[in-house]
């Protein structure tokens, strides 16, 4: 996924051999990439989105249910997380295609816009599959499968008898029990900086997972100005304002993946509402000259954890 992964486990009574741990893990996150991976040419995602039919396309079920989480996502957020940006994606320099010189055209945007829209996807869990309404409709689960797998690598050591343990895939962590010393899993935010930051806050997660999102880090300059990885499907342009990040704690790592992602695409004003009116814990990462500051809601204050040591 174009990424590192790291498992750490508290070993059980019944002792878990390290090594073979992680090859079971690496095992499993392999069969994920080969499902979701838009840059290899023969993975089930890949080839659904090379296909110009409008049948049901048989899926693996893991696809199947991200699909169907996306399509509950993108009607909460009223769009703006939606998985079938895969034409924007490309368009704008971010996808397995590589990256051009130029910026896209109006016509470009307009043409690639035409094949966006989250209604435009669909999914059937028996038998599995996927179907889209139109020939040149493609998906990108970027912005959730990384969550999706920290979840089911969680289920994975807790049913090799390790249920204390700490996931994470790239910017997205997924906790199950304790830590070594009893308490929960302190886990901290850097400040959104290209290249790294200090710790911005710590959060304490006991079964709980953290999701990151931002443009500080995958971007391209074109014609001078800077251009994040982030789509607003709604506009088909970068993400653009104040906003550096966000980052939201939740019951899963799939849906605190997407909603970090579209919380930054709603923004900071718009962002920061919709997150309080619908209670998710989340803080905002606001640029304020060469520093940040913080907007975080109530319920994400519950995870704050003491000043980083």
């Amino acid at each position: 996924m174009g990424t590192t992964w790291t498992a750490k486990f508290l070993q059980p009574a019944a002792s878990l051999d390290p090594v073979a741990t992680s090859e079971k893990i690496a095992a499993r996150l392999e069969v994920l990439e080969q499902q979701f991976s838009t840059y290899r040419q023969n993975s089930d995602l890949s080839r659904f989105n090379a296909s110009a039919s409008t049948d049901g396309i048989a899926a693996p079920p893991e696809l199947v249910q991200l699909a169907l989480e996306a399509r509950r996502l993108s009607d909460f957020t009223d769009g703006a997380f939606d998985v079938t940006v895969a034409p924007l994606v490309c368009l704008w320099g971010f996808g397995p295609q590589g990256r051009g010189n130029t910026l896209p055209t109006e016509s470009e945007i307009t043409e690639a816009r035409a094949l966006v829209g989250w209604r435009q996807l669909e999914a059937r869990t028996s038998p599995p599959a996927l179907r889209k309404t139109a020939g040149g409709v493609s998906a990108d689960f970027s912005s959730i499968a990384k969550g999706l797998a920290s979840d089911l690598i969680s289920e994975l050591l807790a049913a090799l008898g390790a249920p204390d343990h700490f996931v994470q895939i790239g910017g997205d962590v997924r906790t199950g029990g304790h830590a070594a010393d009893g308490t929960a899993w302190r886990t901290g935010i850097e400040e959104p900086r290209e290249n790294g930051g200090t710790i911005a806050c710590v959060v304490a997660l006991s079964g709980q997972a953290l999701s990151t999102s931002g443009n500080y880090r995958n971007f391209v300059t074109l014609d001078g100005r800077r251009y994040g990885h982030i789509l607003d499907p709604r506009t088909g342009r970068p993400a653009a304002g104040a906003l550096a990040a966000v980052s939201v704690v939740h019951a899963t790592c799939a849906r605190s993946s997407a909603l970090a992602t579209a919380l930054f695409v709603l923004g900071e004003d718009a962002g920061l509402a919709f997150a309080t009116r619908e209670k998710i814990a989340a803080v905002f990462f606001i640029h304020a000259g060469d520093s940040f500051t913080q907007h975080r809601t109530p319920e994400f204050e519950e995870f704050s954890s003491s000043r980083p040591r």
